[in-house]
């Protein structure tokens, strides 16, 4: 019977389609090419059709693309509908009747690789609605998404339900996908919840990417399902594979974080590198995290703002502040305050309500343009318009700041104090502006209290104000036993100010014990970070003995630090100081010099 079969091959076109057919089903791809296109040279269109799909595939041949879409345009012309819907899906690649290979080896475009080419819709729309015509569920899967996904112009959204309906019957999975998503855009019915899980669930189990990757979605989030993590991670470990860029993501986040598998960071982060190489900025933006917290290994942030440049490119809100914080401290890339106003002004205007704030604080500070000021009031004002306290509070430091937008003091009381209901950093500006007197008549008193709130709830500024009041009785009773405990509290939080304010009130002059060990401590502690002040009166300890610490040299450079920040009073300090070694003594002249220099 096989001899038979040889021989009707080498004689009938249509002998030699069915033995390619039985030669392509076990595997012979090269001697089912052979009698292929045998047939297909005399016209068959069954023939025409699988010899262009071993064009595209490279299945016993070498790939061509453009051989490919000419042999399948001839069957699909003479009325084959499995190559219409075929021809209509290499329109939508890019690859219509007329094209030509980009290289001669670039047969996976359609796939697994990728096109350059622009989809042909026209084309597409007129081969998909033969195809479906012809009863192709593949076809009326295609001209589905074409109506309701398409241009403008081709749209038709009501007609393009009723085709991915008639495919999803057909058994067709982009059909089942299609009609799934048709479905879901109303599910308030119970019914229709469960029509939408049965479409869905179809075209995953017959290995459709998308399918997998959504299924997988509702599995981890149990939507109408029970939640089952393992599930959605082996449907996401499918797509994955199947090059869905998404699952890549979904599939690497299970493995580094175990959800629903075994941890396995290495094969993680390798996942979410695909992912993120193939364009998809959350799982950028998860490998800049990576990078950035380090783990086993010390934070690359070099590598991290790489990743995170890649999501933020993408309009990734996330990867936006992220890299806007790294420019923002200068951790892996220079120290550009500018910059990180403009990334932060994308992750605000994406809807990042820290962005929002953070950006706020910068621009205060006199980063980022005027542009970005206007725009940044612009978006306090609307949402403070709406009733949102966050951003009442910023308009208003805007407004008291004049950050674009004209100066207003009165205007910014008023909405700081809209905000001091529900905001810490809004009951201290309020506070402020009352004690100050700065666009509401001057009331300490009052102002005491919002300062008060907002520095009991831990607001460091706040403390530090309420100490300083406390100590001159301002707005209220003198307490110096008070002060010195919110001082402490807000220099163990490492603010500086705090630090030497609790120096100072060690050193003595304050109703508390003096301890000038403690003072000279503290005075430290503030020096080293870089507050002038303290940097003075370390020196003085040192060169004075006021702690049982004799240290001239060390005196004087902590004095000279100090001059060198411009602190005037630090110069008549340095002056007094004993000459270095090798250095003679500052003559009388000098002196004088030195003391109107500091006057």
């Amino acid at each position: 019977m096989a001899f038979f079969d040889v021989l009707m091959a080498a004689m009938s076109p249509a002998a030699a389609l069915r033995r390619g057919t039985r030669q392509s089903e076990l595997g012979d791809m090269k001697g089912a090419f052979v009698l292929l296109s045998r047939a297909a040279r005399s016209g068959i269109p069954e023939a025409e059709f699988r010899v262009g799909r071993c064009y595209l595939e490279g299945a016993g041949v070498p790939p061509s693309r453009a051989d490919g879409v000419r042999w399948v345009e001839r069957a699909a012309t003479k009325g084959y509908v499995e190559a219409q819907a075929l021809l209509a899906t290499l329109c939508l690649h890019g690859m219509g009747p007329g094209f030509a290979d980009a290289s001669p080896n670039a047969g996976a475009g359609l796939f697994g690789g990728q096109t350059t080419t622009e989809p042909d819709y026209p084309n597409a729309a007129k081969w998909a609605r033969r195809a479906a015509e012809g009863g192709s569920a593949e076809g009326q899967a295609v001209l589905g998404f074409i109506l309701t996904s398409g241009p403008e112009n081709l749209r038709n959204l009501e007609e393009g339900d009723r085709w991915y309906e008639k495919s999803a019957a057909g058994g067709c999975p982009q059909g089942q996908l299609g009609y799934a998503l048709v479905l879901a855009r109303d599910t308030s019915a119970p019914e229709t919840q469960a029509e939408v899980l049965r479409h869905l669930s179809q075209a995953a189990e017959k290995g459709l990417a998308t399918a997998l990757y959504l299924y997988g979605m509702v599995q981890e989030r149990g939507l109408n399902v029970p939640q089952d993590r393992a599930a959605a991670a082996a449907h996401y470990k499918l797509a994955a594979e199947k090059g869905h860029r998404g699952a890549q993501a979904r599939w690497g986040f299970a493995l580094m974080s175990g959800n629903g598998v075994e941890p396995n960071p290495v094969d993680g982060e390798s996942w979410l590198r695909r992912a993120a190489l193939a364009g998809d900025p959350e799982a950028a933006a998860l490998v800049g995290d990576i990078y950035a917290k380090g783990g086993t290994l010390p934070p690359n942030y070099a590598e991290a703002a790489m990743w995170f440049r890649r999501a933020a490119d993408a309009g990734h809100r996330g990867g936006a502040r992220a890299l806007g914080m790294l420019y923002l401290t200068g951790a892996g890339v220079v120290r550009d305050q500018d910059e990180a106003a403009r990334l932060l002004g994308i992750a605000a205007q994406a809807g990042d309500a820290h962005s929002h704030v953070d950006l706020g604080n910068l621009l205060l500070r006199g980063h980022g343009g005027e542009q970005d000021s206007v725009r940044t009031r612009e978006w306090f004002e609307q949402a403070a318009a709406s009733g949102d306290l966050i951003a009442a509070f910023n308009f208003g430091v805007c407004l008291a700041e004049g950050v674009g937008i004209e100066r207003d003091d009165r205007k910014a009381a008023e909405w700081l104090r809209r905000a001091a209901d529900g905001v810490i950093n809004a009951q201290y500006w309020y506070g402020r502006m009352l004690v100050e007197g700065r666009g509401v008549d001057a009331d300490p008193e009052e102002g005491r209290i919002w300062i008060a709130k907002a520095a009991e709830i831990g607001m460091i500024e706040a403390q530090v104000m309420l100490a300083d009041m406390m100590l001159t009785g301002r707005g209220g009773a003198k307490d110096h036993v008070a002060a010195l405990a919110l001082f402490e509290k807000a220099a163990g939080q490492g603010h500086t100010g705090a630090m030497f304010a609790v120096g100072a009130m060690y050193g003595g002059g304050h109703e508390i014990p003096w301890d000038r060990v403690a003072a000279q401590r503290w005075f430290r502690t503030a020096a080293e970070r870089g507050h002038p002040y303290a940097q003075m009166m370390l020196g003085r300890y040192l060169a004075r003995n006021l702690a049982g610490e004799v240290n001239i040299e060390e005196a004087r450079r902590w004095t000279e630090r100090a001059v060198a920040q411009g602190l005037q009073e630090a110069k008549a300090d340095l002056a007094a100081l004993p000459p270095a070694p090798g250095q003679a003594p500052a003559s009388s002249s000098e002196e004088k010099t030195a003391h109107a220099a500091g006057d």
